[in-house]
């Protein structure tokens, strides 16, 4: 059997969430299925690091994806000539993005649906893009994969699609670990002056709630006078006038530390070192980095809503997201109370288990035959 792949995501230390999980699961699943052919389409020259296995073949479509005119040429032109050229049984899309020009097959995987649900945090062109074509690619959808409960039934009420022919397959984490007192030591030297440091990781953009989170460690920070610093590691380039002001009017903005994007081998270093990982976004379809955290062993906050109770369960601690006083509170719990730290380590070490890269490979392979059994 062919089945053709979208790896326009596949990007040499560009890895991020939805590439993350096409890295993980097409490593696992073309290395244990060397009896099929996979075919992975590419948006620009590849690295012969994401060809896993002597069964691939990879392809690069015209042209780059890389705005929404280019994603319809890429999708719509480029993708049905490879396409029409093998002929798979399947076409296989981490991302979601389909083309509409072809009978083959089609499974996507669809991570979430924060564009109907904060569009403002959009830009227009790329709004009307996924407002468009997303629909079209769910009613063309032969099966569709989703990594939460939550963003399943977000499918099934906003585009009363099938429950029966959606899968969740949910997420995993891959390299974290705890680590010894002298790395920690090490690290929090290196980004935090040595002091003790709540992190948040993730791109600088609104969804994210970063206004919301300096507001909320200039409010912990106002009844804890010590030295625990706030480390931001992502890319910044949502930078918007509430996060300014927010940082602005902070009392405590120098100890508020960016390191701009950060490569996994130091986020590696980094997730262990910290007192707590605070994710407290408005929106998310799962939220790897809780993960991450619960695998290098680090206590996590993180907020009571969309997918995030699903994947923390009873290992972390919730707070509201709208309330910077609901996640101060929670950080002033989780920096005084070693127990509390202590439990919720414990806690996470079980909780863990149920979301690994192999499991995940696991579903979804179990969903591309579901996609292809009449064949």
């Amino acid at each position: 059997m062919i089945i053709a792949v979208n790896t326009r995501l596949l990007i040499p230390g560009k890895i991020e969430g939805i590439g993350r999980f096409a890295l993980e699961t097409l490593r696992i699943i073309t290395q244990n299925h060397p009896e099929h052919r996979f075919v992975f389409i590419f948006d620009r020259p590849y690295s012969d690091e994401f060809i896993f296995s002597s069964n691939i073949v990879p392809e690069v479509a015209f042209p780059p994806a890389r705005h929404p005119f280019l994603w319809y040429a890429f999708f719509e032109s480029g993708v049905p000539r490879i396409l029409k050229k093998y002929k798979p049984a399947l076409f296989l899309s981490p991302d979601g993005w389909l083309t509409l020009h072809t009978k083959t097959r089609s499974l996507p995987v669809i991570h979430d649906l924060n564009f109907f649900h904060y569009p403002d945090f959009i830009p227009y062109t790329v709004r009307q893009y996924y407002n468009y074509f997303f629909p079209r690619f769910i009613r063309k959808a032969d099966r569709i994969v989703t990594v939460s409960e939550y963003t399943k039934a977000d499918i099934i009420s906003k585009f009363n699609y099938d429950p029966a022919r959606i899968d969740v397959v949910y997420n995993g984490a891959s390299g974290f670990k705890p680590v010894d007192s002298d790395e920690r030591k090490q690290t929090g030297l290196c980004y935090a002056a040595g002091c003790p440091f709540f992190l948040s990781v993730g791109l600088i953009h609104p969804r994210k709630n970063i206004s919301g989170l300096i507001r909320a460690y200039g409010l912990f920070r106002q009844s804890n006078p010590g030295e625990v610093k706030l480390v931001i590691a992502g890319a910044r380039k949502w930078w918007t006038a509430d996060m300014q002001e927010a940082y602005d009017s902070c009392g405590f903005r120098d100890d508020i530390i960016f390191t701009g994007r950060l490569k996994d081998e130091e986020l590696i270093k980094l997730i262990p070192a910290a007192l707590g990982l605070i994710y407290v976004s408005w929106f998310e379809g799962f939220g790897i980095p809780v993960l991450e955290a619960m695998y290098s062993e680090t206590p996590v906050i993180c907020s009571s809503t969309t997918s995030l109770p699903e994947v923390g369960g009873d290992a972390v601690l919730y707070a509201d997201p709208a309330s910077p006083a609901s996640i101060a509170n929670a950080m002033n719990s989780l920096y005084k109370d070693k127990d509390l730290r202590d439990n919720l380590i414990k806690k996470s070490i079980i909780r863990r288990e149920l979301f690994t890269w192999q499991r995940t490979a696991d579903r979804l392979w179990k969903s591309i035959e579901k996609s292809c059994e009449s064949l």
